[in-house]
């Protein structure tokens, strides 16, 4: 049976975006312990494979069941579109112990044998160093794991949040649910989502998060119990090509136009960038990058708007027609 969920006026105005680097960080954990999301991630375990090795994750990895329940105080909601991994792994040092013993008994109990298992009652024994020792376990997995890899996977997240934003201003939120993945229905103001496990909540005004995640593909994960706000992570748009090394497909009369650097910034724009993610992809400067995106913008090729902490560009119709045409 599908999860409902109900709203009313007030939800359709407190919808809203977020991209979450210590949920990027949590989920990029689970993958590595978890095959069936390996196909979608081969390139970067390969990359992780020895860096991996030197991490000892059992301890995270017993409070993430492959079925049931993930400790809140470890996994707090997303604090907005533009929080920083600092500023979110903040909130996990200060939480309660007791809560946390609380919590991390429910989750490892959802594990066969966790609870009883060495490492688990050592968890359960001193609730302060437990939330000590995890939190600096997340923070060692996210510069290993994930913060080599951010500007990149920030950019195809804002992306996504980006293209999402705007046909929800052209089709409305009953419209732009079904778009973002096959497994969420809309009728009658009623949210349908197909996941494990059934829920049915009137949102009564908390409105809904909507996540995009790279590390949770191929999953929908939904959060509806507080402190979350109501949230459904769903896999972002663009993974496909997310860790393909960059290749030469400009083509030679779109380099003879507009020059070879500029050429390649305007074929790299499938979806919408910002400098940093750009120069990154294309391995350039991102003094040039940033001389190469003013210079397509003003020629109408380019359209720019800021989002969060950074400014994105995007192909005009124009500017499709050229990358996608060659002149």
């Amino acid at each position: 049976m599908p999860s409902l969920l109900h709203f009313g006026e007030d939800d359709l105005l407190n919808c809203r975006f977020a991209v979450s680097p210590l949920w990027e960080t949590q989920e990029a954990v689970r993958t590595l312990n978890r095959p069936a999301r390996h196909g979608y991630h081969a390139h970067w375990l390969r990359r992780m494979r020895a860096a991996a090795a030197g991490l000892d994750l059992t301890p995270l990895w017993l409070l993430m069941p492959q079925r049931g329940y993930s400790p809140d105080w470890l996994g707090p909601p997303p604090l907005g579109p533009a929080a920083s991994f600092e500023e979110e792994i903040a909130v996990i040092r200060t939480a309660d112990p007791d809560v946390a013993r609380e919590e991390s008994a429910r989750s490892l109990a959802d594990t066969p044998g966790a609870l009883a298992s060495a490492r688990g009652r050592a968890l359960l024994a001193d609730p302060a160093r437990m939330v000590r020792e995890l939190t600096g376990l997340l923070e060692q997995a996210w510069h290993t794991l994930v913060e080599p890899d951010w500007p990149r996977l920030r950019a195809l997240l804002e992306a996504d949040v980006a293209f999402h934003s705007r046909r929800l201003a052209e089709v409305g939120l009953g419209g732009l649910l079904p778009e973002i993945d096959r497994r969420f229905g809309w009728r009658s103001h009623t949210l349908t989502v197909e996941v494990r496990g059934r829920h049915e909540r009137h949102l009564a005004g908390q409105g809904l998060v909507l996540m995009p995640s790279v590390f949770s593909w191929p999953d929908v994960i939904s959060g509806f119990e507080p402190p979350w706000q109501p949230t459904l992570v769903y896999p972002a748009r663009g993974i496909g090509g997310l860790w393909a090394e960059p290749t030469d497909r400009t083509p030679d009369v779109l380099v003879r136009l507009l020059g070879r650097g500029r050429a390649a910034v305007l074929t790299a724009l499938d979806e919408p960038a910002g400098t940093t993610a750009l120069a990154h992809r294309l391995r350039l400067a991102p003094s040039s990058v940033s001389a190469h995106l003013t210079a397509l913008r003003d020629a109408g090729l380019l359209v720019s708007r800021r989002y969060g902490h950074q400014v994105l560009y995007e192909r005009t119709p124009l500017g499709i027609a050229l990358a996608s045409g060659g002149g």
